[in-house]
């Protein structure tokens, strides 16, 4: 028995040891500003996590050694120098991840007004769909009542004040679409339950919230066709919750927004 623990020991030690250094399974391609701090980010919290996990391993391997070679257990009361040591060395790195990981999250958000040339765009979650939305011509956002008007059936999912004249130009869409190389700021919403917007090249994930209109930006740099997902739980179709992401030229993105106008 103690042998056969050694080898699984050692045998989960090298796995883990593989993927890390392999990794077959990894992060899509980073595809907007900021990305490369996130994965430095992971990529730091691994190589020490993924350490300690090795030595933890190699020490456990170690005792079961000793104790087949004496075939016999030794009583340790253990020393107090050593647990306030390692306390210490623990709560470091976990204040460290969680300033450094704070100072990331903040850099996504956006406290006070976007710039001027920043693309805007609502994103709304609903049971189980999500929907973009951008101002029109007019840059004027209509007035919604998702209670009262929203009407999924009808053509009307946001429910768009119909007697509001700045929301005759609104476009709604089921696919997010943005020009590469703009600031985006994202006004996020949600119709019924928490859901949270999940562009994984895009190193992005934000709750959304009813009640709340949540503030963040990204800003893509690489053209192409990305996947959006609903990070959060929020029922029973939860898994049929995606959309697509296009990140097009300026120019495919203004043709893009005439086409939708003249609807």
């Amino acid at each position: 028995m103690p042998l056969a623990l050694l080898l699984a020991f050692l045998l989960i030690t090298l796995l883990g040891i593989y993927l890390f250094v392999v990794h077959p399974w990894w992060f899509p391609s980073a595809a907007a500003a900021g990305a490369g701090a996130i994965d430095h980010q992971f990529t730091l919290a691994l190589w020490i996590l993924g350490g300690l996990f090795v030595v933890g391993q190699l020490v456990l391997a170690l005792v079961v050694f000793r104790a087949r070679r004496k075939r016999s257990a030794t009583y340790s009361h253990g020393s107090w120098r050593f647990e306030i040591a390692w306390t210490l060395v623990i709560t470091a790195l976990f204040f460290w991840f969680n300033i450094t990981g704070e100072r990331l999250w903040s850099e996504m958000r956006i406290d006070q007004p976007p710039a001027g040339d920043s693309i805007q765009v609502e994103v709304t979650g609903a049971q189980f769909q999500w929907y973009f939305r951008y101002p029109g011509a007019d840059g004027a956002w209509g007035r919604t009542d998702a209670q009262r008007l929203a009407k999924p059936n009808e053509g009307n999912p946001l429910g768009l004040d119909p007697e509001d004249p700045a929301g005759k130009d609104d476009i709604v869409s089921t696919a997010l679409v943005l020009p590469v190389g703009h600031d985006v700021d994202l006004t996020l919403r949600a119709q019924d339950v928490i859901h949270s917007l999940f562009i994984p090249a895009m190193r992005f994930k934000q709750d959304t919230v009813p009640g709340m209109d949540v503030h963040a930006h990204l800003k893509p740099l690489q053209t192409g066709t990305f996947e959006i997902a609903c990070s959060q739980l929020c029922g029973l179709g939860h898994y049929r919750m995606r959309a697509t992401m296009r990140v097009v030229s300026d120019e495919e993105f203004k043709q893009w927004l005439k086409k939708r106008e003249e609807r």
